[in-house]
């Protein structure tokens, strides 16, 4: 009873994996191969700018520090904190008034003085003429004469008591020596200014202005020497706003090199029209040396390396895929040159080559990407 169990049992389990594997569906899962899907970019050919990249530091064109010339109440302030001034532009008022009394009585001085030196040059011309005609000694003459030349000399005096007090009275009005934007006022209106020098606010050039940055000794012949062909471009990048780079130009290499850190400063020059850099802000620079031509490009997540080295996956016309080594070139960011290995046009994959393999049939999610074209070359 038990063996005729066993057949039975055996003979319904082949039944039915003969049905199975006779069954339309199975065969067509099997002859129909998956294609994977991927995401694709062509390979394109572009003129790439070669630069060296590395960290700056945004610098005032000029800075100023508003001190005082005199002593007095700060009386006024015609300015807001933040504005952008001009050159000549009112910014304070030191009460003028003991300096206008001051200037007052030095004119009074200089008015008294001058009559009576002009009396004193009368008595000259008139006593000249007397000792002439031998009605007074030369003595007489000699003691007119010199109180002409001393009265002559205290009005020199008054003149320019007279002109340092119309200077004074200047620096009670405080005008910004440049174009610029003002900082934060040091000293409030209402307060007086007891000490000569004191700072009332900083003023920062920022329409040009520059960055500062630093570059290995290893780059300085290769900078002077493309700098000595032409005007060496560089872009300055505010992070979070990459693309909206500022265009200025290298305008200074120091003259030696920081023997500690064996790195050597460089200027750059911006015109900041819209003031897209600020003071002491940290930004990203380029600086590009020159341009490599006709250069094939692909972004650099297609780029895949094994143990022959640097390898692409590239989408032939019968969406299978080829797995093609390539010989690197310049990088920046997202993009690389490829030197060898790749022709414009072709489409290559940059998502999705986890699942890949020589062969691979695919399926383009995506039409093609577009390369970005405000980028750079890192050398």
């Amino acid at each position: 009873m038990t063996f005729f169990l066993i057949i039975r049992r055996s003979f319904i389990l082949g039944i039915v994996i003969l049905t199975i594997s006779c069954s339309p569906g199975s065969k067509e899962k099997h002859a129909m191969p998956t294609s994977l899907p991927v995401t694709v970019a062509v390979a394109e050919q572009n003129d790439v700018p070669i630069q060296i990249r590395t960290i700056g530091n945004v610098e005032a064109y000029s800075t100023v520090l508003v001190k005082t010339r005199v002593e007095g109440e700060l009386s006024h302030v015609y300015f807001k904190e933040g504005q952008e001034v001009k050159k000549g532009d009112l910014l304070f008022m030191i009460d003028s008034r003991p300096f206008k009394a001051l200037l007052r009585q030095f004119e009074a001085n200089l008015a008294r003085d001058t009559a009576q030196m002009k009396k004193a040059e009368a008595d000259v011309r008139r006593y000249e003429e007397l000792l002439k005609s031998g009605v007074v000694s030369k003595q007489e003459y000699d003691q007119y004469r010199t109180n002409f030349e001393a009265l002559s000399a205290t009005v020199r005096a008054d003149e320019a008591a007279v002109v340092n007090a119309k200077l004074q009275l200047g620096y009670c009005h405080i005008r910004s020596p440049i174009n610029g934007r003002i900082g934060r006022i040091e000293v409030n209106q209402g307060n007086i200014v007891k000490d000569i020098d004191t700072i009332l606010v900083t003023i920062n050039q920022t329409k040009p202005i520059y960055v500062t940055f630093f570059l290995p000794e290893q780059e300085l012949s290769e900078v002077r020497r493309h700098m000595a062909q032409k005007d060496l471009k560089v872009e300055a990048i505010v992070p979070n706003d990459e693309m909206n780079p500022a265009a200025g130009k290298l305008t200074f290499i120091n003259n030696e090199v920081n023997k500690s850190t064996g790195t050597i400063l460089l200027k750059a020059l911006f015109a900041n029209e819209d003031e897209s850099l600020w003071p002491r802000q940290f930004v990203n620079v380029a600086l590009t040396l020159t341009i490599q031509y006709d250069a094939v490009v692909i972004p650099s997540r297609a780029i895949q390396i094994g143990q022959e080295g640097h390898y692409v996956f590239v989408v032939r016309s019968d969406f299978t895929v080829e797995s093609r080594p390539v010989v690197l070139g310049n990088r920046f960011h997202q993009e690389t040159v490829i030197t060898k290995g790749l022709r414009p046009g072709e489409k290559v994959v940059i998502d999705g080559q986890f699942q890949l393999a020589h062969g691979s049939k695919v399926e383009i999610k995506n039409n093609t990407e577009p390369l970005a074209q405000n980028g750079g070359m890192d050398r």
